[in-house]
């Protein structure tokens, strides 16, 4: 079983979820999807029809990496997390949450305004790990360029 941590109110991270773990939220409350793992990641179910066949919103946002961590897609990110946070509860995931985190971060620090140590903090609330490095050159770049 995958873990699956409530980072902020209504905000889960974890890896892989299976159905029965999609299941689960989406009784807890969970109305949003975000996967965040690419397309050539192998995954054991149709994780898209099994979100739609429980009534589950869902969103495909791949970041392979740590190049995939740029300002457009962090974007991108918070436009989906404030669609979702509209609906009821959101379920971020990749394989193991280091994405998520890293993406939690840098939402936190580049969408809404956090300093990096709050953003960092709560990233790793969701899973950051060995992104972290990246996060911080991310946020900081950003920083340079305004």
């Amino acid at each position: 079983m995958t873990k699956t941590t409530c980072y902020a109110e209504g905000h889960y991270a974890s890896g892989q979820p299976s159905p029965d773990e999609l299941s689960r939220l989406q009784r807890e409350g969970v109305r949003t999807v975000i996967n965040l793992r690419g397309p050539d990641e192998p995954v054991e179910f149709d994780e898209s029809a099994e979100a739609r066949r429980l009534g589950l919103r869902y969103v495909a946002l791949p970041v392979r990496g740590a190049d995939d961590l740029e300002a457009d897609r962090v974007r991108r990110f918070g436009q989906a997390l404030d669609e979702a946070r509209s609906e009821g509860g959101v379920l971020i995931h990749c394989a193991t949450s280091n994405r998520v985190g890293a993406m939690v971060a840098l939402d936190q620090a580049l969408n809404r305004g956090q300093p990096l140590d709050a953003a960092l903090e709560l990233g790793r609330a969701a899973g950051l790990a060995a992104l972290e490095p990246a996060v911080v050159d991310v946020v900081r770049r950003e920083e340079t360029s305004e």
